[in-house]
This record gives C-alpha cells, structure tokens and sequence, in this order.
C-alpha cells in the first residue's frame, strides 16, 4: 500500500445569527480528515470510513466526500486515474456545524494535493459546494467557504459562489454547544417561512451591514447590536429544547451574541476573548444539562487556515 496524504477541515458555524446563508466561521476543532493515496485501479474509491456508524454510502456518487472529489478529477480530466479515499468523521451527523461541508472540503484538498497542486486553494470551491449539496439539497457555502478557506466568510452570492473573507477582531473567540438533539439541515429547511415582512427585512439587511461594519471596525458593542436573527432564530426556536435559557445564559456570562448555529441543534456565542468564551460556553452547557440533555462543548478562536495538509 502506498503512503496516504491527510487532510483536516474543521468545523463551521454558518448564518452567524443574522446572515442566514450567506455568512459563516470556521472552528478549530473539531472537524473531518480525509486520507488519499494513488492505486493500481483505475478511478476514485472509498475504501475506509469511520466514526460514521455505518450512516455513509461507499458509493462515490452518493457520498459527500466522494463527489465532490469526482467532480474535481472530472474537471482536471483525472477521472482514469487509480485514487483510494478514506473518509474519517471526528464530528457529529446533523450538528450544525457543517458535518458534510468539513469532509467535502477536505476531500478536494486532499485530491489537489494528491496532484500536486494544479488549483489554487479558493479555486476549490465550487467542487466542494457541490459535494455538501449531496447531503442537504441546497448549493450554499456559508459553511463549505470557511472549512476551506478559514476565517469569517461573507457570500454575497451562492449561485456565483461571490465569496470574501472580513476581518477578525483581534481575541475573538466562540463557544459553541452541541446538545444531544438531533436535526437534519433538511427538516430545518422545511419548517421555514417564504415569507418576510418589510419591516424584518429592515431589521435583518441593518444587522447584517451592521455586524459587517463592526468586524472592519473591531467594534464589538456594535457587533454584540447586530447579532440578533428577527428571521430565521424565531422560527427554528422551537426545535432545540431550552434554547431561550440557554441563549440567556450566554449573554448574562457576557457573550457578545448567540444564536443557532446552522440548521442546529448546536447553538453558539461570540465573545469578546477566550476568559468570556470560557464562561459563557459553560453558562450554556448548565443549562442544558438542567434541562437534563447531555452536550458537548467547544471553545476555539476563529480558525483562520481552514482546511490543512497534516
């Protein structure tokens, strides 16, 4: 057996409360590692994939990593050639953290990397927006975008993949708690309105501009104004038990803001350094846990790599 080459992409948090879609961060942990190695056998294979409890097809067509994976060789005209995939999940399914978009990320990483580079690393991602729609139906990069390019990431638009990195106030940092409550990115989809009044349209196009302004200012009480979701947050609410106390929990450690992180269940906060980051994550975790649900919680800066070669 040839030596593999691995690649990591972390976790995101997509919408960042007020930019449903179009805006999302990326966490330094945890995240998805995907192994590549050339074969003897012509064309792209799963070979191995763990911690996924069996929930994911071998099938490259039907399998995040794997198609977006393809349809990279296919546009490098790669697609004879002999390449063995591992797929090694280190995150929960149905998270809200970007699950699908870590491994369709670090798929065309490792592929690029495999041979030896011919894409420049953004040039990635439409191949990888690709693959996560596998999973959820929908072509959007707020989470893809971040698992490979890092950072805090604004898509002015999905369809033109029009993606552009903002700035990160300096000690900014995130907890986000993972409950033990399941929601598919598609239920959450479907429990969404078509509609918007004017009047939250105003109050959600102000807090986005409002939260862009404050990241190029590093103002952060003008982010902690912004951080608020009139649109998506209400509507979603009801699907992760205890999520207002939790919320509350949050902002009474000192959090910046907090909100759904994705589709959820996850729920994250923003803060204005690690020691409130700290506090506010365990404030959230208490009151889950008083609610009697289990979670999970992480503390990480705003990673700015994204996905990496290890």
């Amino acid at each position: 057996m040839q030596p593999g080459l691995k690649v990591f992409a972390p976790a995101s948090v997509a919408n960042i409360a007020c930019g449903y879609d179009v805006l999302g961060f990326a966490l330094e942990g945890p995240g998805d590692e995907i192994v590549v190695r050339f074969s003897g056998e012509k064309g792209l294979r799963i070979t191995q994939i763990t911690g996924a409890q069996g929930k994911l097809p071998y099938e490259v067509e039907r399998n995040t990593a794997g198609f977006a994976a393809q349809k990279l060789l296919e546009h490098l005209g790669e697609t004879d050639r002999g390449i063995d995939m591992e797929i090694h999940k280190k995150m929960p399914f149905g998270s809200g953290l970007g699950s699908s978009a870590a491994s369709a990320a670090a798929a065309v990483m490792a592929i690029n990397e495999l041979l030896k580079r011919p894409l420049e690393k953004r040039e990635l991602l439409p191949f990888a927006v690709l693959g996560e729609q596998v999973a959820d139906g929908a072509y959007h990069a707020d989470n893809v975008a971040p698992a490979l390019l890092g950072g805090i990431v604004l898509v002015r638009d999905n369809e033109e993949l029009d993606v552009h990195r903002l700035p990160v106030p300096r000690g900014l940092h995130a907890a986000v708690v993972h409950p033990d409550v399941k929601i598919l990115t598609k239920d959450a989809r479907q429990v969404l309105s078509p509609q918007v009044s004017l009047q939250q349209m105003i109050q959600q196009t102000g807090n986005i501009a409002g939260l862009v302004v404050g990241l190029y200012q590093s103002d952060l009480d003008l982010i902690a104004r912004s951080l608020e979701d009139v649109v998506i947050e209400p509507q979603r609410a009801s699907l992760i038990p205890n999520f207002y106390r939790v919320k509350e929990a949050a902002l009474q450690a000192g959090a910046l803001g907090c909100s759904i992180s994705g589709a959820g269940p996850s729920i994250f906060a923003l803060n204005a350094n690690s020691v409130i980051a700290e506090r506010a994550g365990k404030s959230m975790q208490r009151a889950f846990l008083d609610a009697g649900i289990d979670c999970r919680l992480y503390l990480s800066p705003i990673n700015q790599e994204g996905a990496i070669k290890l």
